[in-house]
């Protein structure tokens, strides 16, 4: 009896988080003005040349002052987001969830995607840049933009209809967690190589 009480319970409540999954994107989709498709298309874009040129114009600027500061925090931005694409290009080959458009025509969305719906590469890539940022310069007026821009970016998912918001959240939660990660990983790393180096017998 426990045990049907707790499988009925399971399926309900994905039932329902499937309910409001759709229910959500079909309220922003459906209600937004269409006027701005094109400028949520092009906030979308922005998203891999962020990602990308967050590490390095940190990186360029850490060799070109020889700034080992600068150099740090480049190498942190740059694992996150090598870590956000290649974990949310293994998720989406493995579930393979279908755009949301497919299974349900009512969608207005902007453009065909090419690849599966879970999770939302873009929203990855752009909170990831924008968590490395906000945690090697913590101060209002860096965290502030970049949390607006990466929101930003999730929403613009949404309003084009191509991604389910359980994609945008997931995709919010991996870049988020590949920046703290790599950060932890290259501390990891820099302890060690700072061991061997005093470990080393000199002659």
């Amino acid at each position: 009896m426990r045990i049907q009480f707790i499988f009925l319970f399971f399926i309900s409540s994905q039932v329902f988080s499937q309910n409001f999954d759709i229910d959500f994107l079909k309220e922003v989709n459906l209600n937004r003005n269409s006027k701005f498709d094109p400028h949520m298309q092009f906030l979308t874009n922005t998203s891999d040349v962020v990602a990308i040129g967050t590490p390095a114009a940190l990186l360029a600027v850490g060799f070109i002052k020889n700034d080992a500061a600068f150099k740090k925090e480049g190498m942190n931005a740059a694992m996150a987001v090598i870590g956000t694409y290649g974990v949310g290009y293994m998720l989406k080959k493995s579930i393979n969830r279908n755009r949301p458009y497919v299974p349900y025509p009512i969608l207005q969305n902007y453009k065909i995607e090419n690849d599966s719906s879970f999770p939302s590469g873009s929203t990855a890539v752009a909170f990831s840049a924008a968590t490395s940022l906000s945690l090697s310069y913590p101060k209002w007026y860096i965290i502030a933009p970049a949390a607006l821009y990466a929101g930003g970016v999730g929403y613009s998912r949404l309003h084009l209809g191509v991604h389910y918001p359980s994609d945008v959240l997931a995709g919010a939660l991996l870049g988020t967690g590949s920046a703290f990660v790599s950060r932890q990983l290259n501390k990891i790393l820099l302890n060690q190589y700072r061991k061997r180096k005093v470990q080393k017998p000199t002659y």
